[in-house]
């Protein structure tokens, strides 16, 4: 659908707008291409989980529904809980015929508006379940054509959705409704409702799952009202022409059923059940199956978003960081040593960790790993934590000054680069006070961190989507494709926690103060109390003119710009009415 200059998917099942959702692979681009819409950037994904593991993070977990019995299986393998039927308030009186089957849609169609009008000359509200937003639209315009009025629930009326519904037990009222919608609504009935039989549900035809087929049963009949449902069946039906149709078809010819005609039997009602749920136990191993995928990135995520979490509070930074440094000094003396490559360990240490090297070569050559990574890390750890100190002492005093003289501002900016890159890092004034100018170090630390971490894990997020396409070929070499996601997945993982750990050592370690030629190294963050829409632009206007100011102006590149290049026969471009070969051109 296009609304508000935009392309909206509907969801084929439901009917209703899917908000927010949109095409990967640049699908959605060339539908705004086609519609003439603004087409938007394409998206990345920041984070990813199933319903499955996002339910699993509760402690405690239940539920309700009217229908969980059909899928009690699958309840108890993926969240290992019970299924419990409560038996109803008061006896359902709902008369739930057998199936009518027909040979073709069109005959189905056909016979489903004679019901239909034979039913609304009875004074009884009609429900009419479709399993797609086509063919409800297909049974409004047969329904018009028969000139019986109908409130048709889909995605373009999706807000008037419980007025729809609340209006349904209306004495010859008919609704089409995809068979998902309008449920959290009760459909009243009037006495002379309940006198004439009670709300009709017609189903145009079998859904894939049980369940949606009950829950559309189940809007008649409610707390002992009388009602009636009826699916039709055709031949043509999906359900149908995956499972059993032609046996049926089989069974009409040695019956001699003209056209128009309907079989209606409680053994052809059982296959279409059964066949229900071979689609469902297919369904079943779809989901669990992506739900095995997903465990993979579950355990990764964990692990991903523990470190973020601590990153975010900073209360267990200081281990993680000790922690990045260590794994890092681990991971060079490896590669390294193993190669017993002393002047590549040398230029590594001044490219990583700015520092030199903590022995001589022969100790590099002769001593174990073990002793080198120690020795290494309390020499890169020690420097670090006197650069903490340095910076703490070094940003003090302007901190201090800007919370006595300019109590308006509530957080500080402090510039910071490692040559190659330049960061805002934001701290709490009073808080950085308070502690003596140790809120700063923190603030660095707890900056760079999240930004590294959220960047690689995006990236990494793609690259694990791209793997698991990929993997999907190792079928053609008889291997399980999930062994396959596993481990590179794991090895994904692993470089990618590598790359975190290098960015942010690295960059806490050679980043420094930005050094300004005139002014405060700091800038004040965040807008006074109490300004009004226009004051806040220009006070945003001066926090960026100076957040900026550390870096002295370049001027742009201009293009360079190339003459045309004139011909020998073409003419002169002074104007003589010569060619250039007799002209300006003579000594070219």
């Amino acid at each position: 659908m296009i609304m508000d200059n935009k392309i909206k998917i509907v969801d084929e099942q439901t009917g209703r707008i899917m908000e927010g959702r949109r095409y990967s692979d640049g699908l959605h681009q060339a539908l705004e291409a086609k519609e003439n819409v603004k087409v938007e950037a394409a998206t990345q994904t920041y984070a990813t989980i199933t319903l499955q593991n996002y339910f699993r993070m509760y402690k405690k977990l239940a539920g309700m529904t009217g229908t969980a019995i059909t899928e009690a299986g699958e309840l108890w393998d993926i969240y290992k809980l019970d299924v419990v039927e409560i038996p109803t308030n008061r006896p359902i009186v709902r008369d739930d015929r057998q199936d009518l089957i027909y040979r073709t849609k069109r005959e189905k169609y056909n016979a489903v508006i004679d019901e239909i009008e034979k039913l609304v000359n009875n004074k009884r509200p009609v429900l009419v379940g479709t399993t797609s937003v086509e063919t409800s639209e297909l049974l409004s315009r047969m329904l018009n054509r028969k000139q019986i009025s109908h409130n048709v629930l889909n995605a373009k009326l999706h807000q008037k959705e419980a007025q729809i519904v609340k209006e349904a037990g209306n004495a010859g009222m008919v609704t089409i409704a995809t068979n998902m919608a309008g449920r959290g609504t009760d459909i009243k009935l009037s006495k002379e409702v309940i006198n004439a039989g009670g709300l009709a549900i017609v189903g145009t035809e079998r859904h894939e799952s049980r369940r949606v087929d009950r829950q559309l049963r189940g809007r008649a009949g409610r707390q002992g009202d009388p009602g009636s449902s009826q699916f039709f069946v055709s031949l043509e039906d999906d359900l149908m022409r995956m499972f059993g149709s032609g046996r049926i078809a089989g069974i009409m010819d040695r019956l001699g059923l003209k056209e128009g005609e309907v079989i209606q039997h409680s053994m052809i009602t059982k296959s279409i059940e059964r066949a229900q749920k071979k689609v469902e136990e297919n369904n079943f191993g779809i989901r669990k199956r992506l739900l095995e995928y997903d465990d993979v990135m579950n355990s990764q995520r964990e692990v991903i978003y523990k470190r973020r979490f601590h990153a975010l509070f900073g209360e267990r930074l200081a281990v993680d960081v000790s922690n990045m440094i260590y794994d890092l000094c681990e991971q060079v003396v490896n590669d390294y040593q193993a190669e017993n490559d002393f002047e590549g360990f040398k230029l590594e240490l001044y490219r990583t960790f700015a520092s030199e090297v903590p022995v001589d070569e022969k100790e590099f050559e002769k001593a174990s790993a073990d002793v080198i990574i120690e020795k290494l890390f309390d020499k890169v750890y020690k420097d670090y934590l006197d650069k903490r100190d340095k910076l703490s002492e070094s940003t003090l005093p302007v901190i201090k000054d800007v919370f006595e003289n300019q109590s308006q501002y509530e957080n500080i900016a402090i510039p910071f680069s490692d040559g190659n890159k330049e960061v805002q890092i934001v701290a709490n004034l009073k808080k950085s006070v308070e502690s003596e100018g140790k809120e700063v170090p923190l603030a660095f630390e707890k900056g760079i961190s999240l930004s590294t971490i959220d960047n690689s894990w995006k990236e990494h997020l793609r690259e694990m989507d791209d793997l698991k396409q990929s993997v999907q070929n190792a079928t053609y070499e008889q291997k399980d494709p999930l062994l396959i996601y596993k481990f590179e997945s794991f090895n994904l993982f692993k470089t990618m926690l590598h790359k975190i750990n290098k960015d942010v050592v690295s960059y806490l370690i050679k980043g420094n103060l930005l050094i300004k030629s005139q002014g405060s190294q700091i800038r004040e963050a965040n807008l006074p109390r109490g300004l009004d829409r226009s004051q806040m632009k220009e006070e945003r206007g001066d926090l960026l003119s100076q957040a900026h100011s550390n870096t002295q102006e370049k001027e742009k590149p201009q293009p360079v710009r190339v003459e045309k290049k004139v011909g020998r026969n073409d003419p002169c471009p002074c104007g003589s009415g010569k060619k250039f070969k007799h002209c300006h051109g003579k000594n070219a």
